[in-house]
C-alpha cells in the first residue's frame, strides 16, 4: 500500500493538538468556513438576547422597522431611503407616535425607557446606513439576512457607537482573521482601565454633585467667577468621562470579536474647535458620511457649508428629540461651525494672508491660539445647554463676558490660551511622528522592491 501524503498548510492557526492538524489535513479550508459563520452567530445571539431581555413586541417592533426600510432600500433612492428613515426615526421621537410605540413594549424594569428609545433609535439608524450602502451597489442587493446580522450585533444595539455598514460589513466577513503583537494584552489594560474610570464616574455621581449644583441657581449665583468656570467645564469633563467609559468597554467587547469599532470621543480638554466637537464619534461618523461630507464636499464653499450643516443639525436636533433646549443648542453649534469657515475665508484673503505669511510659524500658532482659547469657551457655553440648563448657561455667560471683564475674562482667557497651546505642540509633535512612520515604510517598501 502506497504511503498517504497529507496536505499540512502552513497557515492553520491551531497547531497545538494533532487532533487539530488531522481535521485541517482533511479539509484545509474548515476555519475560513467556520469565520464565515461568525456574523450569524453574532446576529442570532444578539437577537435572542433582545428578544429576552425586552419581549417579543419589542422585537417585533425593531423587525417592523427592519423590513420597511429594507423594502425602500431595494428602490435604490437615496433620498427615498434617507426620507423614509427619517420618518420611522420620527415615529419614535415626536408625540403621539412614541407613546403608542413605547406601550407596546411590556414590562417595568429600571431601564426599559433607555433601552427602548435606545435599541429603536440606534436601529433606524442602522437601517439607513444599511439603505444608503445599498444605493451604491452595483451588482444586485444586499440580503435581508445581511441587515438583520448587522443590526443584531448585541455591543452596539442598544448603546452604539454606530458602525456603517459598509464597514462592519466588510470586517464581519473577513476569514483572515489575526492578530497583532501584544492585541491581548492591550485589549486586557484597556479592560482594567475602563473598570477603574467607571468607579471614578461612580464616586464623581454621588459624592461631587456636579450635575446637582447647576440646578440650585440660588446656590450658583453666590459663587466666584472661577468657581462657575470650573463648574461649567466639570459638567463637560463629566459627560465625556462617561461616555469615554461607555464607548471604552463597548469597544473593547467589539475588538475581542475581531471589529474595529468606532473610537471613543476626543477629549474635551483638547477640542478647540467645532469641527471636532462630538461625544459620540460613531452618530459623527454616520453625519458626516451621509449628510456633511455629501453636501458640502470639500467645506470650502460658504453657501454649500450652510446647507450642510444645516440638515446635519436638522437630523441631529431629530435625533436627541426636538424640544426648546435641542433647538438652541443645534443652533448655536451650527452657528459655530459656520462661523469658524467664515473666519477662515476671511483671513486667507489679502492682507491677512499676505501678513502670516511674513511672519513664522510659531508666531501665527500663537495668534490662531488666543482665537482658539475664545473658541473653546464657546464650546463650553453651548454644550452645557444640553447637559444643565439654559438659565444656568446664561448666568456663566453674563459673569464670564460681561461681570467679569476684564479681570475674570482675561485671566480665564489666559490659562485656557496656555492649554491650547500645549494641546497643540502634542499635536504638533504628532503629526511629525506620523510623517516619520509614513516615510520609513514607504523606504522600507522601496527596499525590497530593488
Amino acid at each position: 500500500m502506497d504511503d498517504v501524503v497529507l496536505y499540512i498548510p502552513q497557515s492553520y492557526p491551531f497547531r497545538s493538538h494533532r487532533s487539530c492538524d488531522l481535521c485541517q489535513d482533511i479539509h484545509p479550508d474548515s476555519s475560513k468556513d467556520w469565520y464565515r459563520w461568525i456574523s450569524l452567530i453574532f446576529g442570532v445571539y444578539g437577537g435572542l438576547a433582545v428578544l429576552v431581555t425586552m419581549g417579543w413586541t419589542f422585537m417585533a417592533l425593531v423587525l417592523s422597522h427592519c423590513i420597511i426600510l429594507y423594502s425602500v432600500a431595494l428602490v435604490k433612492r437615496k433620498w427615498l431611503c434617507l426620507g423614509a428613515g427619517l420618518t420611522t426615526l420620527a415615529s419614535i421621537k415626536l408625540e403621539p407616535y412614541n407613546s403608542f410605540q413605547e406601550t407596546l413594549v411590556t414590562g417595568s424594569f429600571d431601564l426599559q425607557d433607555i433601552l427602548f428609545y435606545g435599541g429603536c433609535g440606534f436601529s433606524i439608524m442602522r437601517c439607513m446606513s444599511f439603505a444608503l450602502e445599498n444605493c451604491d451597489k452595483k451588482d444586485g442587493s444586499y440580503t435581508f439576512c445581511d441587515l438583520l446580522k448587522y443590526n443584531f450585533y448585541l455591543p452596539f444595539f442598544f448603546f452604539g457607537p454606530i458602525m456603517t455598514f459598509d464597514r462592519y460589513h466588510a470586517q464581519a466577513n473577513n476569514t483572515q482573521l489575526t492578530r497583532k503583537d501584544r492585541e491581548m494584552w492591550n485589549i486586557t489594560t484597556k479592560a482594567v482601565l475602563h473598570l477603574g474610570v467607571i468607579l471614578v464616574v461612580d464616586v464623581f455621581f454621588h459624592y461631587l454633585y456636579i450635575l446637582t449644583i447647576p440646578n440650585d441657581m440660588k446656590l450658583v449665583t453666590k459663587l466666584s467667577d472661577w468657581c462657575l468656570a470650573g463648574l461649567a467645564y466639570s459638567n463637560l469633563v463629566y459627560d465625556w468621562v462617561k461616555a469615554a467609559a461607555m464607548f471604552g468597554v463597548i469597544n473593547t467587547v467589539a475588538t475581542l470579536d475581531h471589529l474595529d469599532p468606532p473610537q471613543p470621543p476626543k477629549c474635551l480638554t483638547m477640542l478647540y474647535v467645532f469641527s471636532e466637537t462630538h461625544f459620540d464619534r460613531g452618530i459623527n461618523d454616520w453625519l458626516c458620511k451621509y449628510v456633511y461630507d455629501y453636501i458640502g464636499g470639500d467645506h470650502n464653499k460658504i453657501f454649500k457649508e450652510l446647507l450642510a450643516t444645516f440638515c446635519t443639525f436638522a437630523i441631529t436636533t431629530l435625533w436627541l428629540g426636538p424640544c426648546q433646549l435641542v433647538y438652541i443648542w443645534s443652533f448655536f453649534n451650527c452657528f459655530g461651525l459656520n462661523f469658524e469657515l467664515w473666519v477662515a475665508k476671511l483671513f486667507s484673503l489679502p492682507p491677512f494672508s499676505t501678513i502670516e505669511g511674513i511672519m513664522g510659524e510659531a508666531m501665527s500658532r500663537r495668534i490662531r491660539g488666543v482665537f482658539n482659547a475664545a473658541n473653546f469657551w464657546t464650546i463650553i457655553l453651548y454644550n452645557i445647554l444640553s447637559l444643565n440648563s439654559l438659565e444656568f448657561a446664561k448666568l456663566v455667560g453674563r459673569r464670564l463676558i460681561f461681570k467679569g471683564f476684564p479681570l475674570s475674562t482675561v485671566s480665564v482667557l489666559l490659562v485656557t490660551y496656555c492649554g491650547v497651546q500645549l494641546v497643540k505642540e502634542r499635536e504638533r509633535q504628532q503629526a511629525l511622528q506620523d510623517e516619520a512612520e509614513v516615510a520609513k515604510a514607504v523606504n522600507g517598501v522601496k527596499e525590497k522592491a530593488e
